[in-house]
């Protein structure tokens, strides 16, 4: 299978984005292995899908396909294990569900489903190959010709030369007591776990409690969701149609571009649980 770009879907006002309605792509070749996407949003400033392998499956890279980007990218296990390594230094991360993995511009990544059941896994990247910096990207840089699965460097040495050798990571393993916590808001406080914060891409995990609402919020970035748990839903006071409410379910994404208002509602019992990606500026 020849490189050719994945869908890009876009939108001026806010979206809900179905899960049974987001674009697939299909992607790789014998040598880079085979992964399906399911494409939320790849607006000028924001890319968000949901990536998957088989039990079993894997993605390395080919000439066609190189797995090293122009972006900072979250990948976050929503279902199964998920090794992920850094062919280049040896670097190998176990990712499970409900942790992510944190890796900035030029790091070279491979991608293993390590579990019996399907591996799907939540990405958000920035800035976006609308940018020129995914497949375009990856075509300029050196094709890495030898993969490394192991530091051999720590061998006789860990775990004493620990902080030395971790401070040398690429690959940023982001668990629960990993994530910066913030109280936001004016009136309507809510809770934000921050996992990466960066000059191109703040994504963060935002907790309802039941009967709970947040102020109206207005990102200088695009901002992409997706729903973990719960039912959510969505005011958009200034809509250019009118004023929206919209509903979400979980596997479902919404998207609202830069300066527009919105705001979160949980209307039930239950708990809510998302994910969001803004990009690039947070505040």
């Amino acid at each position: 299978m020849a490189y050719k770009p994945s869908p890009r879907p876009t939108f001026e006002e806010p979206t809900l984005l179905r899960y049974d309605d987001v674009a697939r792509h299909l992607w790789g070749d014998p040598d880079a292995g085979q992964v399906a996407d399911w494409i939320y949003v790849s607006s000028s400033k924001i890319h968000q899908i949901v990536w998957g392998l088989a039990p079993g499956g894997s993605f390395r890279h080919s000439a066609e396909f190189r797995t090293i980007f122009g972006a900072d990218l979250i990948y976050y296990v929503l279902q199964g294990t998920m090794v992920i390594a850094n062919p280049e230094t040896g670097e190998v991360q176990r990712v499970q569900p409900g942790e992510a993995a944190f890796f900035r511009k030029d790091t070279w990544h491979h991608a293993f489903n390590y579990s019996r059941e399907p591996l799907r896994v939540l990405e958000f990247f920035a800035p976006p190959p609308s940018q020129g910096t995914s497949g375009v990207y990856a075509r300029t840089r050196p094709l890495l010709t030898e993969n490394k699965y192991g530091l051999d460097n720590a061998l006789g040495r860990w775990p004493m030369a620990r902080d030395e050798i971790e401070r040398a990571f690429t690959i940023a393993l982001m668990r629960e007591a990993d994530l910066l916590w913030r109280y936001e808001g004016c009136h309507n406080q809510v809770l934000i776990g921050l996992l990466c914060a960066t000059e191109h891409l703040t994504v963060g995990k935002l907790l309802l409690l039941p009967g709970q609402k947040s102020d109206p919020i207005v990102r200088p970035g695009d901002t992409s969701l997706y729903l973990l748990q719960g039912t959510l839903n969505i005011f958009c006071p200034d809509k250019s149609q009118g004023p929206s409410w919209f509903e979400l379910r979980p596997q479902d994404g919404f998207f609202a571009p830069a300066q527009m208002p919105h705001q979160f509602h949980n209307m039930t019992d239950q708990p809510v649980e998302l994910l969001f990606g803004v990009a690039p500026e947070y505040v």
